[in-house]
């Protein structure tokens, strides 16, 4: 049979047509993929139930499984997972990304939960100190078969800037004060863009301990984890975050001091969005900073 002699502006319509007819073959296969690798979290809406996945994994199955037209392959499903977002049993959307979590992540949620179920264990008097970081990769290990070094939960509760057991028994004042806050990431133009969102919230910047004012060294819960110790030295808030903290970044600001600490790039931030009264956040969070640590941060030059 001769193939019909289409107008060449018919002929573009129908390859863009078919076009997204196997962009839609193939974004229904990924979907029910990933519902299938994912179906514990998807079903109960709980952080620990999501599992270790990547993008090549979801990619191998879909060669194998599926019987599609296209080559599922990583780049092209990387770019397909990069516009799509579902919407959970409870209602809340997410990016499709989110069913993709390394590891780390998943590492980063079980030491957390661990960590939060201790208060509730000393409440209730099981518990008569914190749990160090050994005591933690053992509980793990022994109820959830995630097995981790010691160092390695070390490691993970800095990046979630949580001090460790002997300054949580100590100084549980900030730590329950700060409760919420996403983990510590690098003050950097491209985190800003890329992490921080352009909303209200309240955020906590640290620096190196190294201080170019050279006063004394603050002792922060965590120093020995990490080569480089970073202290806390400014406390804020804003209504739009990313903008607030690209001014700190650029030196615009109006706080000199502060931009001397973070001018050689090793600042870190982290930070908790407040839809209304960010401010009064703040104010609160400035006054448990002082009563557990016995002076403000060096570069909040007056109480908010």
């Amino acid at each position: 049979m001769s193939r019909p002699n289409f107008p060449a502006e018919q002929a573009s319509a129908l390859h863009r047509l078919r076009l997204i007819n196997t962009r839609n073959r193939l974004t229904h296969s990924l979907i029910q993929t990933m519902l299938a690798a994912q179906t514990a979290y998807l079903r109960s809406g709980q952080a620990l139930a999501l599992l270790p996945l990547t993008q090549a994994a979801i990619a191998a199955r879909l060669r194998s499984e599926s019987n599609l037209s296209v080559v599922a392959d990583p780049g092209r499903i990387s770019r397909l997972v990069r516009g799509l977002s579902i919407i959970l049993p409870n209602g809340k959307a997410v990016r499709l990304s989110t069913l993709f979590p390394k590891p780390r992540q998943v590492h980063c949620q079980f030491v957390d939960h661990v960590i939060k179920v201790e208060k509730t264990w000393m409440a209730a008097g099981g518990l008569r100190e914190p749990l160090s970081d050994k005591a933690i990769a053992e509980i793990l290990g022994r109820e959830y078969g995630v097995r981790l070094l010691r160092r390695t939960v070390a490691n993970i509760r800095h990046d979630l800037a949580i001090p460790d057991c002997r300054s949580r028994s100590q100084r549980l004042n900030y730590l329950a004060a700060t409760e919420g806050f996403s983990a510590l990431v690098p003050l950097t133009p491209q985190t800003l863009r890329a992490v921080v969102p352009a909303d209200p919230g309240v955020y906590e910047i640290r620096a190196s301990l190294a201080s170019p004012l050279g006063g004394e060294r603050q002792e922060w819960p965590g120093e020995r984890v990490s080569t480089v110790s970073h202290s806390v030295v400014y406390i804020g808030s804003a209504g739009d975050l990313r903008k607030r903290l690209g001014d700190h970044l650029r030196g615009s600001s109006d706080n000199a001091v502060l931009y001397r600490h973070i001018a050689d790039g090793a600042a870190r931030v982290r930070f908790r969005l407040i839809s209304d009264g960010w401010r009064l956040v703040e104010r609160e969070l400035y006054r448990v900073f002082c009563e557990t640590f016995g002076a403000p941060p060096p570069c909040n030059r007056m109480s908010p």
